[in-house]
């Protein structure tokens, strides 16, 4: 069937578009899944991937905060002292040293830093993309 479309056929044109008919019809017998419509490459979201990677930080760093502030005001189960430990990379903290407290308000601290300023540059991108488009 295939052959006589080709034969009467007039230039390259044609013959894509018949080639192509005639795979779309092959995948939807065998019950391919074809890619979004007609485009080789899927397109991406709108959200850039470095905002993306920001927000995936600041929420790591909000679930961090909240286990520091959970160990601080008295729980001492096994994966928040887990986290806790991991809070402090590169040091060999004691989580029963005196000054414990002040290490957490610390770190607490700078983790409330680091999210206020990703939150900025997300804001600075998303108030100039306004601005502009």
């Amino acid at each position: 069937m295939l052959v006589t479309y080709l034969e009467a056929n007039r230039d390259l044109c044609e013959t894509d578009s018949i080639l192509f008919g005639a795979a779309l019809a092959v995948c939807r017998i065998i019950g391919t899944k074809l890619p979004v419509a007609g485009r080789a490459t899927q397109k991406s979201s709108a959200i850039p991937a470095w905002r993306k990677r920001i927000e995936d930080r600041i929420a790591k760093a909000r679930a961090l905060i909240g286990r520091l502030t959970s160990f601080r005001s008295g729980n001492n189960r096994p994966i928040v002292v887990r986290t806790v430990r991991m809070a402090f990379p590169g040091t060999n903290i004691s989580l029963s040293q005196p000054d414990i407290t002040q290490k957490l308000t610390e770190r607490i601290d700078d983790l409330k830093q680091k999210i206020a300023a990703w939150g900025k540059r997300i804001r600075r991108f998303s108030e100039r993309s306004r601005r502009f488009n």
